[in-house]
């Protein structure tokens, strides 16, 4: 990592330290340190298992997309990429850090970056249908207890799920009209080169036009790979599912019993559409409002709740950062040059 990337990991971390001390400032400590004493660890290491298992099976779809294209690209490859993923996602405003970063590493083992784009393109496509999807669902099961529960961050929520729709939208847009699209996306940057320097408006003119092209290509290949495509998204949503469910078992773990399942994966997915509109790395401050908020009625003790919202942040942010700090010291494994397709 570079020395600006750290220094932003260790604001995050010392923000981190402060959300965590104010929400500490009415509790009782004694009774927090009973709190975690007498947590069931067994049902902790199953939150653990699934937060592991989101990382595992990002690699697994990212294996999936290289099989027919690197058969040499190695599970170490593909397990590598997640965490650094989330590593340089919990760095950056709005995650954005997290696909240059999976980029740099699949240069690391030798992928040709244009190759490198068009698959990490086609993942994200991929992740942010499910992510639509799972809303959807969970907009029709939670959204009455989350708009009675956060009122006007409700409207983040629908605002949340506007933004993530349209980038769907949009990718589809580009795999089946691919010319209007082109022509309306440079019409639609236009205003931007009243308030840039013409150099540099022509250079991002031609990176997102690169893009285009780059995710147009794969398109065209991934679009007849029907089983392929299948396969991923299933894969991607027993990811989420596994993501999702963290609070369920940080929940068990603490002896709050006669819960939801459904309602709280439901719960937590509505979290996640919140945390992404957050322009603060990690979504810090809001994902903890959020969470303490929503399951405050599931945990009628404040200390529980807050031991509660401390242990999902941990698991759901501090953990894949320090997975990627792991994943950045693992020398990956070198390809060979030959391009194989189907």
């Amino acid at each position: 990592m570079s020395r600006k990337n750290w220094i932003t990991l260790v604001i995050m971390l010392l923000i981190g330290g402060g959300i965590i001390a104010y929400s500490l400032r009415d509790i009782n400590m004694h009774v927090l340190a009973r709190d975690f004493f007498t947590l069931n660890w067994w049902w902790m290491l199953v939150a653990l298992l699934c937060i592991c298992m989101y990382l595992v099976l990002e690699g697994v779809v990212v294996k999936i997309f290289m099989n027919n294209r690197h058969r040499d690209f190695t599970w170490k490859n593909a397990l590598r990429l997640p965490p650094i993923e989330q590593l340089f996602n919990g760095i950056t405003p709005f995650s954005t850090g997290g696909q240059p970063a999976q980029l740099i590493g699949m240069l690391q083992c030798g992928v040709d970056g244009g190759l490198a784009s068009s698959v990490l393109l086609m993942k994200f496509v991929v992740f942010q249908a499910m992510i639509v999807i799972n809303f959807i669902i969970s907009l029709i099961i939670g959204f009455h207890f989350i708009e009675e529960k956060l009122h006007a961050l409700s409207l983040l929520v629908i605002l949340g799920f506007t933004i993530h729709l349209a980038v769907i939208v949009g990718l589809l847009l580009v795999m089946y009209w691919y010319n209007f699209t082109k022509k309306a996306l440079n019409l639609v940057i236009t205003p931007c080169a009243w308030f840039m320097k013409p150099e540099r408006y022509e250079s991002m003119k031609e990176t997102l036009n690169e893009k285009v092209d780059s995710f147009y290509k794969e398109s065209l290949r991934i679009k007849d790979e029907y089983a392929k495509m299948g396969k991923v998204c299933v894969v991607t949503l027993i990811q989420l599912f596994f993501y999702y469910a963290i609070p369920y078992f940080i929940m068990l773990a603490l002896g709050v019993h006669g819960i939801n399942f459904i309602m709280v994966l439901s719960l937590h997915v509505l979290i996640f559409m919140i945390i992404s509109l957050f322009p603060i790395p990690g979504g810090a401050g809001g994902a903890e409002y959020s969470f303490s908020v929503l399951f405050a009625s599931f945990i009628g003790s404040g200390s529980k709740l807050v031991l509660a919202m401390i242990l999902w942040r941990l698991l759901t942010y501090y953990f894949g950062m320090l997975a990627g700090m792991v994943a950045l010291m693992i020398k990956p494994d070198k390809i060979k040059h030959e391009y194989e397709g189907e």
